[in-house]
């Protein structure tokens, strides 16, 4: 008891302590309190599990941190209601759960579940607090990656001799960017002699995003000396962040909170860089001349590849001509296709080249992609040096290349859905997994899968969702590029509208390709994409078999029916007469306004429910069963017509 009473009291004293140093502007608060529309949507959403929602708001740069006015942050209502999958993407989006604070605390002891507990444990210090890790540390790994050779000037400071590159000194530091302005064929620079090589090994990694520190000296002269020299150079190179940053090691909140302002300054200064050269940069031309291009290796923008993308050509005959891009010229390395290589496209995404577009890059940051790192690297031709710079072609739009592009340098991916689907296939023909993650999660919560048939045709916004994006071709991408959520998605999306697309030949068609998956296939196997059907359904008419059986209901059901009263052979119910309908002609008459009554409207009012084929049912519960056993009496037929078992 009194161990428990010793640490309330510690809590509340650092609650105090911390409390304090955000009075004093010492510390950014990392949880204010929102209480604006936008915010409030955004916590409900997360009650809810609305992954859409969600997605949308974070889109916004609404602060996922915030907390509400009862002092709830989205994490925790996310973890308090249980809701896996929303818990796991705030993480990925940045969302904070450390132990040894307030509200880290009370997301871990509220957590519905050992699985979201679980999944909250395992996001620590840099994951929780820095979603800009990953681009931070392919940065800070150029300074010691030796293959493929990427570094285009060498720094002398003493007897020690740093590789850098051009560009990120220049989007970096003021100094270096007029320098290089004035010299952009700068072979190397020398430092001069009275300045340290550990102070400018210090200025380097903090230019390239690493954390900036000072090593151990043997004495304290050498430390002071050192010290002094981060001083110099942080005003010569003009960053003086990094000689506060310095100063202020030692508190570990502050550290922390310093480090994520540092690599978010760092990626909007690449993304500025990025903007204002490559894509200001890039070149269209015919096609037919794009290959003839001749880029200088010395230009201004350091640039030291260039990717070519081929705009699409929408003509019908067009596409029947073109043939599919994928080749692999030079044979795998590794695994992995070396060369020009294309990824194998269905017949609908043919398309032949009529203009291209020229994007001059860095081949420092396309290593981020697992293919370019290995073709970099290779023997081949797009592994050397030569006087012009190496046009390498890559399967898609111009326009999905600038998304992908803006991802490997900024770590920013922003598209609308309707290109989501190629920038999924091309995320996964360049073995870039974070960005096809995102693009499947893009797809699969702005798709709204679990929505109801009414929801669905009554979408937020102007544009119907299905105008924007083919279920089917969800569906055949999540088995293309092996993303499971795609395909739990387009079952789902297909299972809550399956008396939409029963009918129809191209589902057909989606599950004979279902089935043909299976290797080996034996008479006695199902047919994942139907079981998975199956399941949704059933969860959408929530029918609870081990409460209830099913032959209970369908009896309860029968014995409705049969309490109603007994219909007409149109099918329609039997309307009293005083009601203006007359029931030997089954037509009806105008009233005295010279307006005819709305059938719908009074079977509705007289508690009449209809299923799926208009049979009545006694209620809505009733309707939901009977629908449900309609539905899978439709794909049972399907499975029979096809051929299939299961």
């Amino acid at each position: 008891m009194a161990a428990s009473v010793l640490g309330k009291h510690q809590i509340e004293k650092a609650l105090h302590d911390e409390q304090r140093m955000i009075s004093s502007g010492r510390l950014k608060e990392e949880n204010p309190l929102d209480t604006s529309l936008e915010f409030r949507r955004f916590c409900e959403a997360c009650r809810r599990g609305d992954l859409k929602v969600c997605q949308e708001q974070i889109s916004k740069n609404i602060n996922i941190n915030a907390r509400d006015e009862f002092d709830y942050t989205p994490l925790i209502l996310a973890s308090l209601c249980g809701h896996y999958e929303v818990v796991q993407m705030l993480l990925e989006q940045g969302a904070l759960c450390e132990r040894d604070t307030f509200q880290g605390e009370r997301c871990l002891y509220n957590a519905l579940n050992d699985r979201i507990r679980n999944l909250l444990l395992s996001y620590d210090y840099s994951k929780s607090t820095d979603p800009l890790q990953p681009l931070a540390g392919h940065i800070t790994s150029l300074l010691s990656r030796a293959t493929p050779k990427t570094s285009d000037i060498a720094v002398h400071a003493g007897d020690a001799t740093f590789n850098l590159h051009k560009f990120v000194l220049s989007a970096r530091s003021p100094y270096f960017a007029k320098k290089l302005a004035a010299a952009p064929e700068t072979p190397s620079w020398r430092l001069s002699q009275a300045v340290p090589a550990e102070s400018f090994e210090a200025c380097i990694r903090y230019i390239y995003m690493g954390e900036a520190h000072v090593a151990s000296m043997e004495s304290e002269e050498e430390q002071e000396q050192v010290i002094a020299g981060i001083d110099k150079l942080s005003r010569q190179l003009e960053v003086p962040q990094l000689f506060e940053g310095i100063l202020h090691a030692g508190d570990r909140r502050q550290a922390r909170q310093r480090r994520t302002e540092e690599v978010e300054r760092g990626r909007n200064q690449l993304a500025a860089w990025f903007q204002s050269n490559v894509i200001q940069h890039r070149l269209e031309v015919d096609t037919a001349k794009a290959d003839d291009v001749k880029w200088d290796r010395d230009n201004g923008i350091f640039a030291d590849v260039l990717l070519r993308a081929d705009e699409p050509v929408e003509d019908d005959e067009m596409m029947d001509e073109a043939q599919p891009r994928i080749r692999q010229t030079e044979g795998p390395l590794n695994g992995i296709p070396i060369g020009h290589f294309q990824a194998s496209r269905s017949p609908s995404r043919q398309r032949k080249p009529q203009r291209s577009v020229l994007f001059p890059a860095h081949r420092a940051m396309l290593l981020r992609s697992e293919v370019f790192a290995t073709m970099f690297a290779s023997p081949f031709r797009e592994g050397q040096e030569l006087q012009h710079l190496q046009i390498v072609p890559v399967d898609c739009s111009p326009e999905v290349l600038s998304i992908i592009l803006t991802f490997l340098y900024t770590e920013k991916a922003d598209f609308g859905l309707g290109i989501a689907l190629e920038v999924l296939h091309a995320a996964d023909m360049l073995f870039i997994d974070r960005l096809k993650q995102r693009a499947a999660l893009f797809i699969s919560t702005l798709g709204n899968g679990s929505a109801s048939i009414v929801e669905s045709e009554n979408p937020r916004g102007e544009t119907d969702i299905e105008d924007l994006i083919n279920v089917y071709d969800v569906v055949r991408a999540g088995w293309d590029t092996r993303v499971h959520r795609l395909e739990e998605f387009g079952a789902r999306y297909i299972a809550y509208r399956l008396e939409r697309f029963i009918d129809e030949a191209e589902f057909k068609e989606l599950v004979q390709e279902s089935a043909s998956r299976i290797q080996g296939r034996q008479e006695t196997d199902t047919v994942e994409l139907v079981d998975d059907i199956r399941y949704y359904l059933s969860e959408r008419f929530r029918l609870r078999f081990e409460d209830a059986g099913l032959d209970e209901m369908m009896d309860e059901d029968v014995e409705g029916v049969a309490a109603l009263p007994e219909q007409p052979v149109d099918d329609k119910p039997a309307l009293p007469e005083d009601e203006g309908v007359d029931v030997h002609s089954g037509l009806t008459p105008p009233h005295e306004d010279g307006f005819a009554p709305d059938l719908d409207f009074l079977e509705s009012h007289q508690g009449v429910v209809r299923t799926l084929d208009g049979d009545v049912a006694g209620d809505e519960f009733a309707q939901d069963a009977m629908n449900y056993q309609i539905l899978l009496g439709k794909l049972d037929t399907l499975m029979e017509n096809l051929g299939l078992d299961g």
